[in-house]
């Protein structure tokens, strides 16, 4: 399976702070936001990756992250020319994902959670069909709502409706079979102009393939979209980290977790930043590492 973050957009939701900067470049906490959505695909196992951004923005990105090779990666990126709805990205990013399975994740999503890297593999291993997420809120007419059966399947879809028929919000990571790009062609842009991703899990509900994975209490699904946002997520982040002195979506350390690389590397490609605490965090987990296999 292959994975899409969609880094593009204006952010304006986010104004003054994005006119001239990508949202997911602003600091959530201590990394760069877009961290977060490349160690959620990370954690599903995911090793080829497309991000997908504005003309303006997309040299920066390969700038920070290069070929991923780093990570045991392999990144491509592809420019959105302007915001034409997320399922696009799937048009946009045909030729990388090249009749494979692929995850979209959108950049602004935040995930964490016990578990959440075994539930992440679980549907990286779909055979057919669709899985999305649902995420209990307590304003469910703010969100997209889920409605499911009692085998799992999506028997409702629906945009922030008035009169919600479940308090199960879907955040913005969807797995996909290999029709997700001949689906995403046959759409009519909807009245805002935009190929809108609901129209393609819609599809999948009606094939009776969209199925639910549902993230119970001890999961955080935040929405980075906004001012508040933003500052709930990076306190959120930052309360995990200093309780637990264990860093949330360190892309180095989950690189080594899944055993893209041996850490032998990784120091040099983060030695701008020695003199902070990242690097240093890093450092330890590179070297507790050498301890456990003296050969490396």
């Amino acid at each position: 399976m292959k994975g899409i973050i969609l880094a593009g957009g204006r952010g304006s939701r986010l104004y003054p702070l994005t006119p001239s900067l990508s949202k997911q470049l602003l600091p959530v906490y201590d990394k760069p936001m877009i961290y977060y959505p490349l160690s959620t695909l990370m954690l599903a196992g995911i090793k080829e990756i497309l991000i997908i951004s504005t003309p303006e923005h997309i040299d920066i990105y390969k700038k920070m992250l290069g070929d991923g090779d780093w990570l045991g990666l392999s990144l491509q990126y592809k420019v959105q020319d302007k915001p034409r709805g997320l399922a696009d990205a799937f048009i946009v990013g045909e030729e990388f994902i090249d009749g494979d399975k692929v995850a979209l994740i959108l950049g602004d999503n935040v995930f964490y959670g016990h578990g959440f890297s075994q539930v992440l593999q679980e549907s990286a291993k779909m055979e057919e069909g669709a899985i999305v997420f649902g995420y209990y809120v307590q304003n469910p007419s703010e969100f997209g709502v889920v409605e499911v059966d009692d085998e799992g399947y999506v028997i409702s879809l629906e945009e922030k409706p008035k009169e919600p028929k479940s308090s199960f919000a879907v955040p913005g990571l969807y797995f996909y079979d290999e029709d997700v790009v001949n689906i995403a062609k046959t759409l009519t842009p909807s009245a805002r102009g935009e190929i809108e991703i609901t129209d393609v899990n819609l599809e999948y509900m009606r094939r009776k393939q969209l199925r639910v994975s549902m993230l119970g209490r001890g999961f955080a699904w935040l929405d980075t979209g906004t001012c508040d946002g933003l500052n709930e997520a990076s306190n959120f982040v930052r309360t995990i980290q200093k309780r637990q002195g264990l860093y949330v979506a360190c892309i180095e350390e989950i690189a080594m977790t899944m055993g893209f690389i041996d850490g032998s590397g990784v120091l040099d490609a983060i030695s701008e930043g020695k003199s902070t605490d990242y690097y240093h965090y890093v450092k330890n987990i590179v070297e507790r590492a050498h301890e456990r296999k003296p050969g490396l």
